[in-house]
């Protein structure tokens, strides 16, 4: 067997046939990787993105394998193109730098669960929900309907406030009342108004307190906690409420004003 093998692979004929050999079994080893590296990506906690992603660079990896192999069985000399492939390589990297930045990036977005789509999301100066995540860009939707684009290549270079990580926020609320204000009922005030907010969580408890000495008032903050759905709900609620109920406690809030004394 050793012996026809031999004649065989020396021979043009043999060349050819070791060549299609090759190729099948290649294609072969293809599918069995393909398949193998699917099935391991799908026990993953990794977006679908990514392994399509995974999935299509493994599978040009082992065809560039596999035709320099049936190059070299052919006796054409490899070397060369390997040099070229190289060369080649390094210059599209380097003139798409940018966009295997983005691609870089998006892969990092997606494999580190940064957010996800229907996530709100503050980036680069612009808040809103994500539409859609590619490994290119990330798109997201302005609460007035726009439609904005950001490379994720920024995106990982940039700071990302991600509202809608976890389950409750915060709704923080400064007031301003006169100086000569009865603290204390000011803020009993501001804590029934917390109370009646239908949206508002009881635990962790409302927070009120005396947060600064402005020129013209006492600033007086309202911490609520709340599911992070319901933010906007629970913030327009609480700024339209205490109005009210300061007027109906005769509570002033005041506005910049100034004296002025002409002296003669």
């Amino acid at each position: 067997m050793a012996e026809i093998w031999a004649f065989i692979s020396g021979s043009f004929l043999g060349n050819i046939l070791g060549a299609v050999l090759i190729v099948i079994i290649g294609l072969v080893t293809i599918k069995v990787v393909t398949s193998i590296t699917k099935k391991a990506l799908e026990k993953t906690t990794l977006d679908q993105s990514v392994y399509k992603f995974i999935h299509n660079v493994i599978k040009a990896v082992l065809y560039i394998v596999i035709i320099i192999v049936v190059l070299g069985q052919l006796r054409i000399p490899t070397a060369p193109i390997i040099t070229v492939l190289g060369a080649g390589g390094a210059a599209i990297a380097l003139a798409l730098k940018d966009s295997l930045g983005n691609i870089a990036g998006g892969v990092l977005i997606l494999a580190n669960k940064l957010f996800k789509k229907g996530d709100v999301i503050l980036v680069n100066g612009t808040e809103g929900i994500v539409e859609s995540i590619d490994l290119f860009v990330t798109t997201l939707k302005t609460y007035d309907n726009k439609v904005v684009t950001v490379p994720n290549g920024t995106i990982t270079t940039t700071m990302i406030v991600n509202y809608s990580k976890e389950e409750t926020r915060r709704v923080d609320c400064v007031f301003g009342v006169a100086y000569d204000t009865d603290i204390p009922a000011a803020k009993d005030v501001l804590y029934a108004v917390a109370e009646n907010c239908p949206d508002a969580l009881k635990e962790p408890p409302p927070v009120v307190g005396v947060s600064d000495h402005k020129d013209s008032a006492i600033a007086l903050d309202l911490k609520v906690w709340c599911p992070t759905s319901s933010y906007y709900d629970v913030k327009y609620f609480l700024e339209e409420e205490v109005k009210a109920a300061f007027d109906k406690a005769d509570i002033t809030i005041p506005y910049p004003r100034m004296d002025v004394r002409v002296s003669e």
